[in-house]
C-alpha cells in the first residue's frame, strides 16, 4: 500500500503535490518523495520519513514547475533503505519518473529480462523500479524524437502484456506530461480530476478521491482497469483502453482498511460501504450469539468506528468511545518488525476505565491481522474492568498473504492461518469471537456498485484475482515478508544509509 499523486498545473506544483500526499499519509509512512519538471529540468527530494519530515522549506523552493509526481510509501518489496523511496527516475528515453502503488508478481523475471534482453540495470530490489523501466523500454520502442499520445498508449499496452499483478502508477515524462494507468484488473485504487482556473485547465491523478477534494479538484472518475490517463505539459487530456481482456477486481481490503472513509474508489464511498459492513455483522452476532448480554460496543480507533456504529445501531445497543488514541505514533499496521509492533500497542491506545468498569463489551476492529494487537487490546479492556470481553472483525478471517502490494506476513504470521475460529478466540483472550461472513462482506461493498464484476478477495479465500501465484511464488514471498527477514532487511539497510550518509 503506497500513495501516489500526480499534477499538471498553471503554476508550481510543489505545494499542492506536498498537501495531497499529506492527505494520502495514511497509505505508507515509510518514504515521501517529490519531482518536479520546470523547463524541461528535473528536481527531486526524496527521503524516509512523514511527508511533514521529509519536505522543509529549502527543499520546497527548489521543487520548481508546473508538472510532477510525489509518492508516500511503506515497502512491501525490497527494504527499507531511503534508496528506495519514490519516485523512481531514469534519463532514458526523454527521462521518466514513476511512482507506483502496488506489487508486480512476476518482477524477478521481469528484472532478468531487463537486463539480458533491454539491456537495462536495476539498482534496488523494488519492483516499482522494475516497473519504470519496463515502461521506459516500451516507450523507447517507438523510436520518436518527439512521442505523442499514440505512443504512450502504445507503451502502457506493452506494459500490461509483460508486467503481472497489481500497479497503478504514475508516470511524469521530461517536458511532455504525466501519464496515470492501472494494471488491468484494477487491483489498487487510482482516480483523476480536474480543476478550471482563469488561464486553463488544470488536472490531477491520485491514489483517492480525498486527495482531489482537499485541493478543490472535481473528480472525473477512476481510472477504469487496464485505462490510461495521459494529460500534457499545457492541459490536455488524453484517455485510452490499453488492455485486451480487462476484468474488474478491486481489492476489497482497500474498504475493509486501507482507504480513507471520506474517499470514494470504484464509484463506491468507502463510509457507506463500512456502514453496511457494520450492519452485515449485526446479523451475524444476531445469529450466533442471538442471548447476548452486551452492554456497550466499543470501536478500536479508527477504522472500525464506522461499522461499530452501524452494528450499535442495528443490535440497539449503546455505543461509547472506549480507547483514546495518541495520534503521535504512527500505524501498527505499517511497522517493521513483530517486537516494535508490540511494543507500541500500549503506547498508541488508552483505555477509558468507565466505559468498561463491570460490563460486558463488544470490541469491534476492521480486521484481525496477527492477532497480536486485538490480544493485547482485549487485555486492557480487562484491566479496565470488563466482566466479559466479546470480539467482532467487520472482515473474514484473515489466512492467506497479499500478494499485489499489502504488507500482509507470511502465512504463518497471520493468526487464522490453518485455524479455526475458536482457536483464534482462545489466542486472543476473547469470551467469544464474531468474524464476518466473506459473501456478506462482498454483497456489503458491491452494493455502492454492481457493476464491479469481482473483488480480489485472496487474504481470505486464496483465490488470485490474475490466476499466476504458485506455491512457490508463495514460498518465496514469505521468506521476503517474514518478520526476521524484515529485520535483516532493516539492519542492511541501516548500514546502506550510514555509509550514504554525507
Amino acid at each position: 500500500m503506497c500513495g501516489v499523486v500526480g499534477l499538471v498545473q498553471k503554476s508550481n506544483v510543489n505545494q499542492a503535490i506536498y498537501d495531497a500526499l499529506t492527505v494520502l499519509q495514511h497509505r505508507g509512512q515509510d518514504a515521501a518523495g517529490i519531482m518536479t519538471c520546470d523547463d524541461g529540468k528535473l528536481y527531486l527530494r526524496k527521503q524516509n520519513g512523514l511527508v511533514r519530515d521529509v519536505f522543509h522549506t529549502s527543499h520546497m523552493i527548489n521543487l520548481q514547475g508546473n508538472v510532477g509526481v510525489g509518492h508516500v510509501r511503506y515497502p512491501t518489496a525490497g527494504c527499507a533503505s531511503s534508496a528506495e523511496a519514490q519516485p523512481f527516475y531514469v534519463n532514458s528515453p526523454y527521462g521518466i519518473a514513476l511512482a507506483h502503488n502496488g506489487n508486480l508478481t512476476n518482477a524477478d523475471e521481469l528484472k532478468a529480462a531487463l537486463f539480458h534482453e533491454d539491456k537495462r540495470h536495476i539498482n534496488t530490489d523494488s519492483d516499482s523500479e522494475v516497473l519504470l523501466n519496463v515502461f521506459a523500454h516500451e516507450l523507447q520502442c517507438a523510436n520518436k524524437l518527439h512521442i505523442d499520445a499514440d505512443d504512450i498508449f502504445e507503451a502502457v499496452r506493452g506494459v500490461h502484456k509483460r508486467c503481472k499483478g497489481g500497479y497503478a502508477a504514475i508516470a511524469m515524462i521530461t517536458g511532455i506530461g504525466i501519464v496515470g494507468f492501472r494494471d488491468p484488473y484494477g487491483i489498487r485504487p487510482i482516480v483523476f480530476g480536474k480543476r478550471t482556473s482563469d488561464v486553463g485547465d488544470e488536472y490531477m491523478i491520485a491514489s483517492e478521491s480525498v486527495a482531489l477534494d482537499a485541493l478543490g479538484f472535481e473528480r472525473i472518475r477512476d481510472i477504469e482497469p487496464g485505462e490510461a490517463v495521459f494529460i500534457t505539459v499545457d492541459g490536455e487530456l488524453h484517455t485510452l483502453q490499453c488492455a485486451d481482456n480487462p476484468v474488474y477486481a478491486p481489492c476489497i481490503f482497500e474498504h475493509v482498511y486501507l482507504a480513507r472513509p471520506d474517499s470514494i474508489i470504484d464509484d463506491i464511498y468507502v463510509y457507506r460501504a463500512r456502514l453496511r459492513m457494520g450492519e452485515k455483522l449485526a446479523d451475524k452476532v444476531q445469529r450466533e450469539f442471538a442471548e447476548n448480554d452486551i452492554d456497550v460496543v466499543i470501536p478500536i480507533p479508527d477504522t472500525s468506528r464506522t461499522a461499530a456504529l452501524a452494528l450499535a445501531n442495528k443490535l440497539g445497543v449503546r455505543y461509547r468511545e472506549g480507547f483514546i488514541k495518541n495520534r503521535y505514533i504512527g500505524r501498527t499496521f505499517i511497522m517493521p518488525g513483530q517486537q516494535q509492533r508490540k511494543k507500541s500497542v500500549r503506547q498508541k491506545l488508552n483505555a477509558i476505565e468507565l466505559e468498561f468498569k463491570g460490563k460486558n463489551v463488544l470490541l469491534v476492529d476492521d480486521s484481525i491481522v496477527r492477532g497480536t494487537t486485538s490480544g493485547q487490546i482485549i487485555q486492557m479492556a480487562r484491566d479496565a474492568g470488563a466482566r466479559n470481553v466479546y470480539f467482532a472483525s467487520a472482515a473474514p478471517p484473515v489466512r492467506y498473504p497479499n500478494v499485489y502490494g499489502i504488507d500482509m506476513p507470511a502465512a504463518e504470521e497471520l493468526i487464522a492461518y490453518n485455524r479455526t475460529d475458536e482457536e483464534v478466540c482462545e489466542i486472543i483472550g476473547a469470551d467469544k469471537l464474531v468474524y464476518q461472513d466473506l459473501d456478506d462482506l462482498i454483497d456489503a461493498v458491491r452494493a455502492g456498485n454492481p457493476a464491479v464484476e469481482r473483488f480480489d478477495t485472496s487474504c481470505f479465500n486464496g483465490e488470485y484475482v490474475t490466476e499466476d501465484v504458485t506455491l512457490e511464488y508463495l514460498s518465496h514471498l514469505e521468506k521476503q515478508r517474514a518478520d526476521s527477514a524484515k529485520g535483516e532487511n532493516k539492519a542492511k539497510a541501516n548500514v546502506i544509509d550510514m555509509h550514504n550518509t554525507p
